[in-house]
């Protein structure tokens, strides 16, 4: 595995702890301990559950791409793209709803479309890196 990935994955390891304080988040503001609007509660609970599931899938990814034998560059690269979303959607849904009583989701919604640009070519050069590995091995 590539060292630069392997750093990443430690990293991102570490914000899961950051995930589940997330959870305790959300937890206060369906109890009502944070004033928050329908909006702002749809967006939360998006940003956290695609926090949750991106860094999942960020790891998988990792994993399956150095167990099928991918060039450990295409591997690093497919499997930071999809921890990159990881970031950036989450960012996107939390930040875009800041502020006392937000109408309608603000400019940091681009960061949701970017983090799915991202998500998506990562999963496209990791699934054609485990492709070609697999048909090398044949």
């Amino acid at each position: 595995m590539h060292p630069v990935l392997v750093i990443v994955l430690g990293a991102t390891l570490l914000t899961v702890s950051g995930i589940a304080f997330g959870g305790t988040f959300l937890l206060r503001v369906a109890n009502g301990g944070v004033p928050t609007n329908d909006l702002q509660k749809s967006f939360f609970r998006a940003g956290h559950a695609h926090a949750g599931v991106l860094v999942t899938l960020g790891l998988v990814v990792a994993v399956t791409t150095h167990v099928a034998g991918a060039s450990p560059g295409w591997a690093a690269a497919g499997s930071i793209a999809v921890l990159t979303s990881a970031i950036l959607i989450p960012a996107g849904f939390f930040l875009s709803v800041l502020g006392a009583n937000p109408a309608r989701p603000g400019r940091m919604m681009a960061s949701v479309w970017l983090g799915a640009a991202s998500l998506t070519v990562g999963v496209v050069i990791s699934g054609v890196a485990v492709l070609a590995a697999g048909i090398s091995a044949l």
